[in-house]
């Protein structure tokens, strides 16, 4: 009995992972010592390293960014796109593509990093 308990728990937990919508790709984000803060994330653009652009894992171009953010932002035109850029992505493409973002009407940006545990000193 307690096995069938134990499987339908782990079958539970299983199908509960595969159910979340993750909305990003994966790439190599930038250090920072900072702890992680949650954040409702309405919408992501990713910039990959070779210049690609995706909103939504959805690719995109400089020039459509406005047109598919709009659509993205929809339901709620003040929310917060997250910027998730490689860390080695030309800085100017990734002020292209936020400024492309701030022409629609995009006022809050948030900048995607990843925590490294740094020692604390005595």
């Amino acid at each position: 009995m307690i096995d069938v308990i134990f499987f339908l728990l782990v079958f539970f937990m299983v199908s509960s992972l595969a159910m979340t919508r993750i909305n990003s790709l994966p790439v190599s984000l930038p250090k920072t010592s900072s702890e992680p803060t949650a954040l409702k994330q309405n919408v992501i653009l990713t910039i990959k390293k070779s210049g690609s652009l995706f909103i939504n894992k959805a690719p995109a171009t400089l020039e459509s960014i406005p047109e598919q953010l709009a659509y993205e932002m929809r339901n709620d035109p003040q929310g917060i796109v997250v910027v998730n850029a490689d860390a080695g992505t030309e800085y100017g493409l990734v002020v292209k593509a936020m400024d492309r973002a701030k022409d629609l009407g995009v006022r809050k940006f948030a900048l995607a990093t990843e925590s490294v545990v740094t020692p604390k000193r005595p």
